[in-house]
């Protein structure tokens, strides 16, 4: 059975990519991802805010005191004493390019072209296979509008594309006016990825303390449907790769994604509830589900349920949200 695949270009053994999380902040974790069959492993983010925190940081230690005499100067740090945060996260995916024989790909959280170009940059250079724009904004102001929206996300790619050689991938917002449009877009643009969709953690409401909770909750398998409903309508009508992600638990949610038209799947979720070991059970009952259904390689079954290829294109659009509705209406009247 063949389960290589293809992603960003990059050859991988397998589709099954832990995204982007804490469990890639240690090397031991990172090991041990790949011992359990990880194909490739996203670095947890880098934010935005991070890396502008850091450089003020650091600009300050390089100033303070400089009208003041040399003798004075004793009272700075140790270089590695005022190391910036963002030279750590480089450094591990150094390690864990030469501690692993997988891609190592590089995360950065944001949404402004500023300073992105630079670290962009040393990121590839620390080794890392290619970079994810973990893009996370959240568009509350009301007199912008969805066109200035989108160019901030175009943006930041060709600053990206611009400053590397390395293969980009764009993490996608579910909440774009045209979600076709914009996919097609990032693609001319220099994408040659789109991971869909960023889960966003949304506030709850604390009654009796009366405070706004920002807790993490862990997706649902359930949660899958909106990605793979549209990777199924990309498959095919864009040139870049696509990765699912968000609800992925089982090797047969696996399937599901690489059957709409995923080059790869990620998973997060499963992993922080269940353990590392657990994307190895997931593994092996994605290899059981294709035993069963008789599928050779991953290249045979990939696209054969997006909507280019079933039987029934109009499941995924408008006329199937009718007939669902209309089916419903007459269970209901018949109870």
């Amino acid at each position: 059975m063949d389960l290589r695949t293809t992603y960003l270009g990059l050859p991988l053994k397998n589709p099954l990519i832990p995204s982007s999380s804490p469990l890639s902040q240690r090397l031991e974790d990172i090991r041990r991802l790949e011992d359990a069959g990880a194909a490739a492993i996203v670095m947890f983010s880098i934010f935005e805010e991070q890396i502008r925190h850091d450089a003020e940081a650091l600009e300050y230690l390089l100033t303070a005191g400089s009208e003041s005499y040399a003798e004075a100067l004793s009272y700075f740090p140790a270089a590695d004493e005022y190391r910036v945060g963002t030279e750590r996260y480089l450094e591990l995916i150094r390690s864990a390019v030469e501690a692993t024989e997988v891609p190592i790909i590089g995360s950065i959280n944001g949404l402004s072209p500023e300073g992105w170009r630079d670290y962009a940059s040393q990121i590839e250079s620390a080794g890392a296979a290619a970079i994810e724009l973990n893009a996370y904004y959240i568009a509350t102001d009301p007199h912008r509008s969805g066109a200035e929206i989108e160019q901030r996300y175009l943006d930041v790619l060709r600053t990206v594309k611009a400053a590397v050689r390395i293969p980009v991938a764009m993490k996608l917002s579910p909440f774009f006016s045209s979600t076709a449009h914009m996919a097609r877009r990032l693609s001319d643009a220099g994408a040659d990825g789109l991971v869909l969709f960023n889960r966003f953690y949304q506030p709850d409401f604390d009654l009796d303390e009366m405070e706004v909770l920002s807790d993490l909750q862990l997706s649902m398998p359930q949660e899958m449907r909106l990605p793979l409903r549209w990777i199924a309508l990309l498959h095919g009508r864009v040139p870049c790769s696509l990765a699912g992600t968000t609800g992925v638990h089982s090797g047969r949610d696996v399937a599901k994604y690489v059957l709409a038209g995923a080059d790869a799947v990620m998973v997060c979720s499963a992993l922080l509830k269940n353990g590392i070991g657990h994307l190895g059970v997931m593994l092996n009952e994605f290899q059981e589900w294709m035993k069963t259904k008789e599928y050779e390689s991953v290249s045979e079954m990939k696209g054969a349920m997006s909507q280019k290829n079933v039987a029934n294109p109009a499941a995924f659009e408008r006329a199937n949200y009718i007939k669902i509705l209309e089916d419903y209406k007459g269970r209901y009247t018949n109870i």
